[in-house]
């Protein structure tokens, strides 16, 4: 047990870097020092010298990249991952991310019914405490690298009339392509912001202490501007830029 008072190793190497940062002597763009060559300096494990860099990632001062090592962060400097946003319809009618990214989904989305809350009922205008069906899907790519959370919300009175008034509809991407088929013409709006993570959703995303995510809430609206679907994506906010074009 550590005595009274005396700093853990990782936080004694997180301020002797954050201090050798904020004097200038590692510059804005800098690589710091190797785990190898700081375990070997604090005499510790390579495990405590992640931590203390951790601390540091955490507070905004450096960035990782992955196969080169650890960087004084710039203000200027763009993240390793960018991500375009939107859809692209296909020649045969079906709907992709135009982000290219081939997404694994773990396990099969399966249709529940849930109550829509407050906050995504004026969304979706529709009274809060209507019938959903949702999908929820945990997605990875790049050997799980790259991760995000994706919850599609479909209000019942949407499917009254359709083939599907009766039975769940297929999740997105497959979703737009039915809604079409019963007479939508569909357009999207996007609504971004990052925010900090409950716990459930740090260790999903596999989040460093301090690390926000992105919340981004896609609703589909069809010719009439009614809001008939609403999904929800969680990624990382650490080393993610995310961009648009306009119509």
């Amino acid at each position: 047990m550590p005595q009274a008072g005396k700093k853990p190793k990782y936080r004694e190497i997180a301020d002797h870097l954050r201090e050798r940062i904020l004097d200038g002597t590692y510059l804005a763009g800098q690589a710091l020092p190797g785990e190898e060559v700081l375990a070997k300096e604090f005499g510790v494990t390579r495990p405590t010298v992640r931590q203390g860099i951790g601390e540091l990632r955490a507070a905004g001062l450096v960035e990782a990249s992955m196969g080169r090592g650890t960087f004084v962060r710039s203000p200027h400097a763009r993240p390793n991952i960018t991500r375009p946003r939107g859809l692209r319809r296909e020649s045969d009618g079906r709907y992709v991310e135009i982000d290219a990214i081939r997404w694994t989904v773990h396990g099969e989305p399966t249709a529940t019914r849930t109550d829509a809350p407050l906050v995504l009922a004026d969304l979706l205008h529709v009274p809060p405490g209507e019938p959903m069906f949702t999908y929820d899907e945990l997605q990875t790519a790049e050997h799980g690298r790259l991760r995000q959370t994706h919850r599609t919300y479909v209000p019942f009175s949407v499917l009254i009339g359709t083939p599907y008034a009766e039975t769940a509809p297929p999740p997105a991407p497959a979703l737009f392509t039915a809604l079409e088929t019963v007479g939508h013409e569909l357009h999207w709006a996007e609504h971004v912001r990052t925010r900090m993570p409950m716990p459930d959703e740090a260790t999903t995303l596999r989040l460093a202490e301090g690390v926000p995510l992105f919340q981004v809430l896609r609703v589909t609206l069809n010719q009439d501007e009614r809001p008939l679907v609403l999904e929800e994506f969680k990624l990382p906010g650490d080393d993610l830029e995310i961009t648009y074009r306009y119509a």
